[in-house]
């Protein structure tokens, strides 16, 4: 079933509105999404870029990939709730990545691919039934 599902920040400052269901759900557990998370991973969904509306404002942090690609980290600047993560790359496919735990609901979330785990916690324990990249 298509439609939309909301979610924001901490605060509520920020709120937006994300087309639904996702392209994707992935985990990354690389060492700049774990630092900006403060967790052992990220959840993000893979959104058609058109397909989300954010209203509220947004602190943008420009960070680098291990590709040497720029990483755009947007965060509400009132609480610190990460939200958005953004590249190049990801505009010019027309994609968008919302960080998971900002939606309202996250009841139905199932990420089907892991990235990084060559930088994973020793101690996360891999679903069998998910497939994983030791980088991206």
């Amino acid at each position: 079933m298509s439609g939309t599902r909301e979610g924001g920040c901490l605060c509520g400052a920020v709120r937006y509105s994300a087309a639904w269901p996702p392209l994707a759900t992935v985990v990354c557990h690389c060492k700049n999404c774990q630092k900006q998370a403060g967790s052992a991973l990220s959840v993000v969904a893979v959104l058609p870029r058109d397909g989300l509306t954010v209203s509220g404002d947004l602190t943008t942090f420009q960070g680098q990939g291990s590709s040497g690609q720029a990483v755009y980290r947007k965060f509400c600047g009132t609480c610190g709730s990460p939200v958005i993560t953004d590249t190049p790359e990801a505009e010019a496919q027309g994609i968008i990545f919302i960080k998971a735990g900002t939606l309202d609901d996250t009841a139905d979330l199932a990420p089907t691919l892991h990235y990084w785990k060559r930088s994973a916690q020793h101690w996360f324990p891999f679903p069998a039934d998910v497939d994983w990249l030791d980088t991206q």
